[in-house]
């Protein structure tokens, strides 16, 4: 699938763990354990949501939110059905 997925999402920093899961206000929850301080919690966010569709890194873009809990990501479209099985 060409092109690029949006995914809205509602991070919390300083969580007990990482972890996905949930939903609020019609955003996919992600928990980070790291403070939002210097982009930690924004690396940590790109670095957890890469690993569990199997993207890297650099495929997981801030495109809205980037210093807000809400942001807006953009991800290949070819992780759209592993994005799919992670919101169910």
């Amino acid at each position: 699938m060409p092109g690029r997925v949006s995914l809205a999402v509602r991070v919390i920093p300083r969580a007990d763990a990482d972890r996905i899961g949930g939903e609020r206000a019609g955003r996919l929850v992600v928990r980070v354990s790291a403070a939002p301080e210097a982009g930690a919690a924004n690396r940590a966010v790109r670095a957890l949501l890469a690993r569990r569709l199997g993207l890297r890194q650099a495929d997981v873009r801030i495109e809205a939110g980037e210093t807000a809990r809400d942001k807006v990501l953009s991800l290949p479209g070819s992780a759209a059905a592993a994005l799919a099985a992670l919101m169910k």
